[in-house]
């Protein structure tokens, strides 16, 4: 990534100071981020194959303004991270939100400064952290809305927790293992075209909000207000295509017969 194509960046996100290489700099790009480049798997629904080259996927979230997943959004910051000259390595993690943990498809980065590394994730849609996190042991550390912690697993090394109604919940784990661009490519392949893929079988979409967050599963939309979420079922292609752009910030629709199959009309 040159000069211009970092300045497209800070302007598709907003950003307004000069960015150098200190933790406040990392905090403001990553909330930027969060906040402007939406969680969303529209092209996986459509058919699109996900190519993670840096042409590609600079085009698709900063020219075009769409969002993207994990290896997307994650992949877009290694880029900017990396030339803004931040110390910063890809990890991939096992995602453990059901009963049987998934095998190494969600990416992360991890940024050190000062002899201290920092989970940097934009990019696992509900739960995403809203700022770095320090890989830090045993201690909560607290975003605006979510409580996080690190625990060792001696089975799955680095789990990451969040603490949800009192208890917590474990996220992804980290086994820290080199990771290589073979690896990131298995992964995308099975979480974009697996049979048993979230991602593959439901629409997911994710932005980041003042009060919360805006979520789309399938054709249910939840949206964070200050007060409450509202929650509205989509019952046509008008609707789901006007909320696209209106709660996320995409302009690309979806055509009927796409979503068809994610959906029930009449729920």
């Amino acid at each position: 990534m040159n000069s211009e194509l970092l300045a497209k960046y800070f302007n598709r996100i907003n950003l307004k100071t000069d960015a150098v290489v200190d933790i406040d700099s990392l905090f403001h790009i990553h909330e930027l981020q969060h906040e402007f480049i939406p969680f969303e798997n529209l092209d996986i629904i459509d058919g699109n194959p996900i190519d993670l080259s840096n042409e590609h996927v600079f085009k698709k979230l900063v020219d075009k303004q769409r969002g993207g997943y994990c290896y997307e959004l994650n992949g877009l910051l290694y880029q900017v991270l990396k030339t803004i000259g931040f110390e910063v390595t890809q990890a991939l993690g096992r995602v453990h939100l059901s009963d049987k943990p998934t095998g190494r498809g969600h990416l992360i980065n991890l940024v050190s400064i000062e002899g201290q590394q920092w989970v940097v994730d934009v990019g696992f849609g509900a739960n995403t952290p809203r700022k770095p996190l320090p890989l830090v042991f045993d201690q909560e550390f607290n975003t605006d809305k979510q409580v996080f912690r690190f625990v060792k697993d001696t089975t799955f090394g680095v789990m990451l927790q969040s603490k949800i109604e009192g208890g917590w919940q474990s996220l992804y784990s980290l086994d820290m293992s080199y990771v290589c661009e073979g690896d990131i490519e298995y992964g995308n392949h099975f979480a974009s075209t697996g049979s048993s893929s979230l991602f593959t079988s439901n629409i997911v979409l994710v932005k980041r909000t003042k009060y919360g967050k805006n979520i789309l599963f399938n054709n249910r939309l939840k949206i964070d207000t200050q007060d409450e979420t509202i929650e509205t079922i989509l019952d046509s292609e008008q609707l789901f295509n006007r909320a696209l752009k209106e709660h996320f910030g995409i302009k690309k629709k979806i055509a009927y017969e796409k979503i068809a199959g994610y959906v029930n009309w009449a729920e």
